[in-house]
């Protein structure tokens, strides 16, 4: 989970990403720049790159000793690491740019990879040297690539999912479902009776809504998607109003805790969710966060796979989404060097043996086999969840487009007013609609 950015904050922030990525690339072109990214030739001679990514202090210990590893097989290569924390590094990394200073690698997520992609800012990773995909699970490119070319590599995969707390259904006396058949209906009927019996110690499950990817799954089990391959708002405003009418058969049930309960946990800090702290016996969540909501909670929490409208697997409308990914600026003086590291990250036994699961489970389908035998616990199971989804998966989502990044805030706020009561569904929906298509404007 994320640090929560108001609203405000957030459009600044991508009006301050496109001023500085446009002030770049038109510094770029005075200047008679290669806005297919220099990749100057520095083979005999030593070179320094820049790498950026957010994250915590273990996944920067773990960075850093797989940059160290690097050093080892390339001592003319020197990697300098830049790291922070999710809630500043957009600012950050848009000052960079718009310095013409941008790093040279870049860990990037599907928020913001259209948006700097469309001004020119990233590298289009089929042109980068020496960067081989051969090995990736089919299907996991797919997030990445758009408008004929990749500008994002894949750095791990996620699935969206259900999140079980096996004590909690042990304490209600409820058996955890047969994922691979059950219903949307199921779904409400299990978390009902799990709030009924638990009696305000705990709820069934917490509300779908307190993010986009579950509209995102909704729209995609009944043939339509959050966003277009052209970069539109793909999904109806009468699939939408569906979708909240949802939200309120689970308040009606008392399926979920009370409106005010759900709008503080929004943006609650992890170790402090409901679902960490075992007042909730399912939510939903991205796949990659079992770990941690398994060490938070002091329990051996479970993914399940999301409900459908018909109870099959294959019409849930899951697919392999990018934790994050491996970028390369347009502009790096080093496209050749950047490349190679890249390379490494995504397809080096070392990298992997180092990383682990953690920026998801690996991609490159002989890595996840060489690292699974050394995860934990949790990380072992997102790998085998991921892989036993695999048969019944679409197509990977196209990525936001830009000014896209603010629609988990924008569906926050009316998913809030359904749930109080201030917003008719179908009202709710419009609005929600009309906001996100003036973002993208």
């Amino acid at each position: 989970m994320r640090p929560h950015i108001p609203p405000t904050a957030g459009r600044r922030l991508r009006g301050l990403a496109a001023v500085a990525i446009a002030t770049t690339l038109l510094a770029a072109s005075a200047c008679g720049g290669d806005s297919g990214g220099g990749g100057s030739s520095s083979a005999d001679g030593p070179v320094t790159l820049r790498f950026t990514w957010w994250g915590s202090d273990t996944r920067t210990k773990l960075t850093q000793q797989t940059i160290d590893a690097y050093k080892k097989d390339h001592p003319n290569v020197t990697i300098k690491g830049e790291f922070g924390e999710w809630a500043g590094y957009w600012d950050k990394l848009a000052t960079t740019v718009a310095a013409n200073d941008a790093p040279d690698i870049i860990q990037m997520d599907e928020k913001y990879l259209r948006e700097y992609a469309d001004r020119g800012a990233l590298l289009d990773l089929k042109k980068a040297n020496g960067l081989d995909t051969a090995k990736f699970e089919p299907d996991t490119l797919g997030a990445g690539e758009f408008d004929g070319g990749l500008y994002g590599l894949n750095a791990g995969i996620n699935s969206f999912a259900v999140i079980a707390n096996p004590a909690v259904f042990k304490a209600a006396g409820v058996a955890i479902p047969d994922d691979t058949s059950w219903t949307w209906d199921d779904f409400n009927r299990i978390a009902a009776e799990i709030s009924t019996k638990m009696n305000g110690k705990a709820w069934g499950t917490g509300a779908p809504g307190t993010n986009e990817a579950a509209l995102n799954l909704w729209a995609r089990q009944h043939g339509e998607s959050l966003w277009t391959k052209d970069g539109k708002l793909g999904v109806s405003p009468e699939k939408t109003t569906d979708f909240y009418n949802y939200v309120l058969k689970l308040r009606d049930s008392k399926a979920i805790p009370s409106a005010e309960f759900t709008a503080q946990d929004m943006n609650a800090p992890l170790d402090q969710s409901a679902m960490a702290t075992g007042k909730l016996a399912m939510s939903f969540v991205w796949s990659n966060q079992l770990n941690a909501l398994s060490k938070a909670s002091g329990q051996q929490l479970k993914l399940l796979r999301i409900p459908s409208p018909d109870g099959s697997a294959s019409t849930n409308g899951s697919y392999y989404k990018g934790s994050m990914f491996w970028s390369i600026s347009s502009r790096t003086k080093h496209q050749k060097e950047a490349g190679e590291f890249v390379n490494y990250l995504a397809n080096s036994t070392a990298a992997g043996s180092i990383l682990l699961a953690e920026r998801g489970v690996p991609p490159n389908t002989e890595i996840r086999a060489e690292v699974t035998p050394k995860l934990q616990p949790a990380d072992a199971a997102s790998a085998k969840f991921i892989q036993d989804i695999g048969k019944d998966l679409g197509e990977p989502s196209p990525a936001p487009p830009v000014g896209g990044g603010q629609v988990e805030k924008i569906i926050q706020r009316y998913t809030t007013e359904v749930l109080f009561g201030r917003l008719a569904p179908d009202k709710a929906a419009q609005q929600f609609l009309d906001e996100v298509n003036g973002e993208l404007k």
